[in-house]
């Protein structure tokens, strides 16, 4: 009896240090919203980018400048769209565990998520008003992969697992240039799909 009380006194104590080092609310549903509203993109971006290829070449594709400002309005109500979803499903998980969704250690994640992700997207950008298209999708995966590695040692090890995939695939889609939507759609989509569901069943976030 004294030792069944002493394990959940070690486990009580685990949770608290938990608490105080990790930013431990991530929601499951965050990331599979994302995943599905980022296959929702790939589809639109697809149609908007092949629909008037007359010889369909994965490898040379020609792009005028308005399907440029329409895939980048794409993005930008993709990124939008997640990034609302998430702070919706985070907030309701940090509630159900009775934690701030505002504190110092939110504060660290975002700090460590925004540095490579605001460096991938000021390349990307440059890249883009030289005509280097087909470097915008595996940058894109490459920057976000290592964002979430950069802040995983302040959340839940999945967060580094993803990461890791999403580096993997980018590294991938920087080879075969002429994918890179495809390894888009896979990352951003079906990553984080998967990702989301282990956190639902893992946690019941």
């Amino acid at each position: 009896m004294e030792q069944q009380k002493y394990i959940e006194d070690l486990k009580d104590i685990r949770d608290i240090m938990n608490r105080s080092s990790k930013f431990i609310s991530l929601s499951g549903m965050s990331g599979i919203s994302a995943g599905v509203f980022a296959l929702i993109a790939a589809f639109v971006a697809y149609k908007t980018v092949y629909v008037e290829q007359v010889d369909l070449d994965y490898n040379t594709i020609l792009i005028s400048s308005d399907s440029i400002m329409k895939l980048m309005v794409i993005g930008a109500v993709t990124l939008l769209c997640s990034i609302a979803a998430g702070v919706l499903f985070t907030k309701r998980t940090a509630q159900k565990k009775k934690q701030k969704l505002w504190d110092y250690q939110t504060k660290r994640i975002l700090i460590n998520l925004a540095i490579p992700i605001l460096t991938g997207g000021i390349l990307c950008v440059t890249l883009l008003s030289h005509g280097l298209i087909g470097l915008i999708a595996p940058l894109t995966l490459i920057f976000y992969g290592l964002s979430l590695v950069n802040a995983s040692k302040y959340t839940l090890g999945e967060v580094r697992s993803l990461g890791l995939a999403e580096i993997v695939l980018g590294l991938l889609a920087a080879y075969f240039v002429g994918f890179g939507l495809l390894f888009w759609a896979i990352g951003f989509g079906v990553l984080h799909i998967v990702y989301g569901v282990v956190m639902q069943l893992k946690y019941k976030s």
